[in-house]
Parts: C-alpha cells; structure tokens; sequence
C-alpha cells in the first residue's frame, strides 16, 4: 500500500485534460483524476443501475473539447479509461468522461447530433505507445501557439490565437482563433503547415469560449463558470441588469472577456416572476397632504419606497405592494387616502440618546482645563480621594499640622512647601539682609576712624 501511494504521488497533473502522467517506469503512464479541472462533471447517476444500456460514451479531450464516440467492439470501458478514438484523419487519444444513462441526458442537453447519422468509434484502450506519443504532442502544445502568433502578427492579419490543440497521433493540430472580422487565414495555412510539419485546422471561437479554455478567477473568487461547468453560453444583455436593480457600471457588469458576466442570468427569471406582483405606476399617489412619486423598488423585500417631492429624495416613505395596491383602487375612485401608511404599520419613534446629569460628556468645557493635576493632588496639595497615603501623605500632612501650631514645617523634597516653609524663608531672607547691613555699616565706620 505504500509503494502505491508513493508512486502515485509522482504522477503529474495535466490540466485541461483530466488525466495525470508518469514517466518513472520503463514506459508512461498515465491514470485519470478528478478535482479542479475544466468542465470537471459529476456524474450524479452512478450509484444507480443503468435502465438503457448503451455503447454510447462522452470522450473529453483538452479544456472545453467533447465528443459522443460508440464502443463497437464492445470493451469493458468505464469512466476516467484513457482510449484511442477515431479521427479524421489518424486516430485521437481522450478520457471518458460519462456513461450510462447520463450521456442521453448529456446529448439531449448539448443538443449533439452524429454526422450522418453515425457515431466516430472508439478503437482501443490507449496502450503505453499512444500515451508516450501524446505526451510528446502535449509538450508541443505551447511552443507552437508561441511561434503562430508571431507568424500571424508578421503577416499583418487582425487575429489573435488563443490556444493550440494537437492530435493524439501527432499529425494534425487545432488552432483556436479570435477575430473581430474575417480573416483570409489561407496563406497562413501553408506558412503554418511549412513551419510545423503538420495537417492544420482553424476554428474561429469567440471570447467567452476563450475564457473557458484558458481559464481564471472570477470577482466572486471562484473558478470561472465557463471554465468548470458552463458548455453552453446563452445571450446576456443590460436588460437582466436593469430588471434586477443592477447599476449600469461596465467595468462591474463585464467578466475577465470583456463581455457581460454570464452569472447575470442565474437570478433573472426569479427577478422576472416576482415583478409580475409589482402594479405599474403612471401617476402619483394621492392623498391630503399631497402626491407621492416613486423612487425605488425592492424585488425581492416585495416593497416600493415613495418621496413628497419629484425631483428630491423627501420624506421617504416605505410601502408594502398591497397598501400600494389599496391607496391605486381608492385614487380611481377619487379619493385621497389620509396618510399612505397605516396607522398600525407607522414605527415608533425612538428618542435621541441622552446624558446623566453627572457624567463628563455633558460639560462643554471638559476639554478647556490647561493646568493636569499631577501625583493625584490639588494646588493646595491636599491628597485627591482615592490617592494612597504613602510616607509624602503622612509629611505633608504633618507640615499642614506644624503650620497650624506656629512651627516651621521641616523641609521636604518628595511634596510641595507648606505655608510654615514658605513663611520661615521670608523671615530667614529677612534676618540674611539685616545682618548684612551692620557688616556695612561697620565698614564704613571703620574707614571714617582711620580717616
């Protein structure tokens, strides 16, 4: 079991065709997978038995590419079996990719129907051979799209190729163009066929069909749906845009094909029914106070939003289809209608948030305040509530107690001076410049003696 795991852990994934490689062996292999790939289908029937046998398979072959193939030599084939089926000319190498009752309902679908009235046939399983030869085509695949687009841009033509599909058996090639107009590719077949040494096939596809070769991530952050599951693209056009409110933007409304989003078209007949319920408005509603016109639907809310005034958003007012629809029957009779919403229907008015008479929202002038209180006290230096009475709480309050009985506070350095400090150093300035004065005078007594 786990040189299985190991081995198939070497397998390389091919994308667009739904198979894996592996070249470790003596010769390739190649075993089919699931997953992530292009136009990857369920087959939602298997667990049941089939009711109509039948020979018919879905044969895949790159990215979008499917065909309906006969099993006319009756081989025991079943889904994800890589076989050789015919072609013209030489024979092609694809996986199936459906059987049983699902490929009735997959042509009907499709709306296949066989050349002639035949089915191509499926020649054999694909032998090591074959796959060693696809494999060799695969790898061409990208050179050769590389060198045709410089051909056909040396040559001048209005052109441009997207992808390039070679045959299973190697000699012959598809060359999937776009072009705004018509082409005359003629002389370009026999550069092509020069340069490449193979039979050459144009087929001109358009740009949504380009998307699902190549691939990508759409805005909704998934796989592109032309990419995964979409085979059949169907018109888009802005009226799905307006039928479902849809702003007119083209940048929003177009996909990476510079077309409109196919996804537009999911919801669009669940938009159509339900404006089937909406009246259609020719006049304004009437009533007492005065006219009312129209501004916005809601399809899905089953609502229509109305305003007093035509040209302005004014009073907007929300009604439900049936009011609308009663207020239009009272309106042809002639009458106006009191007020457009029922009295029950109107909302209760909900009151402005107010603020405590306490709280610090309320004062204009929270934020007017120059002088911040530092270290939890006011300019008196008395401890704010809630502040702890530490060793500075105890000192200043000692120095508050000193200056109330007459004594000079001792010095602090941790708080601010008491009235006692602030009174000892006037009187200690004062008795300073005393003293200093006598020294003068003496000076000066002094010199007038031993004058």
């Amino acid at each position: 079991m786990d040189s299985e795991k190991q081995h198939t852990c070497k397998f390389q994934p091919e994308i667009g065709r739904g198979c894996a490689f592996c070249n470790e062996g003596d010769e390739p292999e190649a075993q089919p997978c699931g997953g992530c790939l292009k136009l990857h289908e369920t087959d939602w029937l298997e667990e049941y038995p089939d009711n109509v046998p039948t020979d018919i398979f879905e044969v895949r072959f790159k990215n979008t590419r499917r065909s309906f193939y006969q099993n006319v030599n009756n081989l025991p084939l079943k889904k994800g079996d890589i076989v050789a089926v015919e072609a013209s000319p030489g024979h092609d190498i694809g996986v199936i990719s459906l059987t049983g009752d699902m490929v009735a309902r997959q042509m009907r679908r499709t709306g296949f129907t066989p050349y002639n009235g035949e089915y191509k046939k499926i020649y054999r399983k694909a032998k090591p051979y074959d796959i060693e030869r696809w494999q060799e085509a695969i790898a061409l695949e990208h050179e050769t799209m590389i060198l045709s687009r410089q051909i056909a841009a040396d040559m001048g033509l209005n052109m441009k190729i997207g992808d390039v599909e070679y045959q299973g058996d190697k000699i012959k090639a598809i060359f999937y163009y776009i072009a705004d107009e018509r082409v005359d590719f003629r002389e370009l077949i026999k550069v092509f066929a020069e340069r490449f040494h193979i039979r050459i096939e144009m087929k001109q596809i358009g740009a949504r069909q380009e998307a699902g070769r190549i691939g990508g991530i759409g805005a909704c952050g998934r796989e592109l749906c032309c990419t995964s599951w979409i085979s059949n693209f169907s018109s888009v056009t802005t009226g799905a845009a307006r039928a479902q409110d849809i702003s007119l933007n083209p940048q929003k409304l177009a996909g990476q094909c510079s077309k409109l989003k196919c996804c537009m078209m999911y919801e669009y007949d669940t938009y159509v029914d339900a404006r089937k319920a909406f009246p259609r408005l020719r006049e304004p509603l009437q009533t007492i106070d005065g006219e009312w016109f129209l501004v916005k639907t809601d399809v899905l809310a089953g609502t229509m939003t109305f305003s007093s005034s035509k040209d302005t958003l004014a009073n907007l007012t929300t009604l439900s289809v049936p009011r609308v629809r009663e207020i239009m029957a009272l309106n042809q009779e002639g009458k106006k209608v009191d007020r457009l919403q029922h009295a029950d229907d109107i909302p209760a008015a909900s009151g402005e948030p107010t603020y405590g008479a306490g709280s610090v929202e309320d004062s204009i002038t929270r934020f007017d305040k120059s002088k911040r209180r530092r270290h939890g006290r006011n300019s008196r230096g008395e401890r704010q509530p809630g502040q702890p009475q530490g060793a500075d709480g105890e000192r200043q309050h000692s120095g508050r107690q000193a200056h109330d009985n007459g004594d000079a506070p001792r010095s602090n350095n941790s708080g601010s001076r008491s009235h006692g400090g602030r009174r000892n150093d006037r009187s200690r300035f004062r008795g300073n410049r005393q003293q200093g004065e006598r020294m003068r005078s003496g000076r000066d007594e002094k010199d007038g003696g031993e004058n």
